[in-house]
């Protein structure tokens, strides 16, 4: 690096809000398997704790020595239905509760893989752990739960579908004095990932090694400031800048992926090439689409420009990164987007605009306040409908909506940090209990037939 390159990368930390959102340990639990439960958990705290007791310490040297904040460190583990499944164990929240005493141990802040894979069917491990998510997610911190119903190449499991609706609402009601916080914590996936490092969907794949470090980059400020001075340019120009910003960004994720790997004698995974927004002023992906034109993010056009931006992070970053994965594309949660928020409460963006939106970024209907009074069939019948463009399209979709207990539209819910605050949107008024109510499974589209 020349000094004009370290230059330019101070500025981009001090003045454009640039930081490595997250780097997250995953950790193969597959040797951790018991059929005596207790003996399985004290495997889990054990190895969790042993392969990540220096991550937070060495984060926070790669912080001080590089001048790069690296604002999330966290762990992701192996679905945890897989692990419990072999255990004669007729609930799982004591693992969700190991989980969480292993994360305050290592002083992390979020560890993922209390999840399932049910995209075309149950184990006897899935169903227990879905049933017991509600009453783990309201007796952790540091828990993140997720859960696979649906991918291209198998469909959708409209069971799955149906369950997780009613999960979502018993989560927000076991978490009510936190406006529904457990549900911040939930995420129901198609074409889920094995290598996310973002919270709250990472889990550790069983085609991963067996540790791994993964780098979930940021940026939106970057990005922004980046596009302010091609003010008025054509579309090309716009796209060749993007392009060019992003390959900045992912250089320095890259950098502190392998710093990481090397000081950990773990393997360098991936790094996601995610735009990650915060709450805070000057770092929000909605500011970036009015920068290019749009008088408030919502307004038509900015689907397009979403898919711009979505498209030109991924060209850049793949020619600064050799290895890319995760997620890869711009978020739009609603609380954690000081702009979104705005485009919310100035009426420019709903609920059908987002899911509009989620077909061409990463990574779907994320952190989004809906009334405490919506039916559990109308959740599903939103995952449902995420669910669906995933398959059709081979991308990840998700879902984490937060039905907040005693709320209507044009509230507030307050989650604090990160997590932010998000205005209450409407969902609508019709029912889909009928339809949910069929269960079964929704074919794949027959392009997902390629052998």
């Amino acid at each position: 690096m020349n000094v004009n390159n370290v230059l330019e990368t101070i500025k981009m930390i001090e003045e454009e809000k640039l930081d490595i959102r997250t780097i997250t340990m995953g950790i193969s639990l597959l040797d951790c398997c018991d059929s005596d439960g207790e003996k399985s958990r004290i495997k889990i705290y054990d190895k969790v704790t042993k392969c990540a007791e220096n991550l937070v310490k060495v984060g926070k040297q790669i912080e001080n020595e590089f001048g790069i904040p690296i604002v999330n460190k966290r762990v992701s583990v192996t679905p945890i239905s897989m692990i419990a499944g072999c255990s004669s164990d007729t609930d799982y929240v004591k693992y969700a509760e190991t989980l969480d005493k292993a994360a305050a141990t290592l002083g992390i802040d979020f560890i993922g893989g209390f999840s399932a894979l049910v995209h075309k069917g149950y184990t006897k491990g899935d169903r227990i752990l879905i049933q017991s998510i509600p009453e783990a997610l309201s007796r952790t911190k540091l828990v993140c739960s997720s859960v696979n119903v649906g991918s291209t190449r198998c469909g959708i499991n409209m069971d799955a579908v149906r369950e997780m609706g009613i999960i979502v609402k018993k989560t927000a009601e076991l978490t009510k004095d936190s406006s529904g916080l457990g549900c911040a914590k939930l995420v129901v996936f198609a074409n889920a990932v094995e290598d996310n490092p973002f919270m709250a969907g990472a889990f550790h794949g069983v085609g991963e090694a067996d540790t791994i470090i993964n780098v979930g980059v940021s940026g939106p400020g970057v990005v922004k400031r980046a596009l302010e001075k091609v003010k008025g340019e054509s579309f090309d120009v716009v796209a060749e800048t993007i392009k060019k910003t992003a390959f900045k960004i992912t250089r320095m994720g890259q950098l502190v992926a392998k710093e990481a790997s090397s000081r950990l004698n773990v393997p360098f995974g991936i790094v996601d090439l995610s735009l990650a927004p915060t709450p805070a002023i000057g770092d929000s992906v909605a500011h970036i689409l009015e920068e290019l034109g749009l008088e408030s993010c919502g307004t038509h056009g900015t689907t397009a420009a979403l898919a711009l931006l979505n498209d030109a992070v991924k060209k850049g970053g793949v020619m600064a990164c050799s290895h890319v994965g995760g997620l890869s594309g711009a978020f739009i949660p609603v609380s954690e987007d000081a702009g979104m928020i705005d485009a919310v409460n100035n009426g420019s963006l709903n609920i059908e605009k987002l899911e509009a939106m989620t077909c061409v970024c990463s990574v779907g209907l994320d952190m989004i306040a809906i009334p405490g009074d919506t039916s559990a069939s109308t959740i599903s019948a939103i995952i449902a409908d995420e669910a669906a463009i995933g398959m059709i399209n081979n991308k990840t979709t998700a879902v984490r909506v937060i039905p907040a207990p005693g709320t209507k539209i044009g509230d507030v819910v307050e989650f604090g940090g990160l997590l932010g605050h998000a205005p209450v949107m409407a969902v609508s008024k019709f029912s889909s209990e009928a339809f949910v109510a069929r269960g079964g499974r929704i074919p794949a589209p027959i392009h997902s037939f390629k052998n």
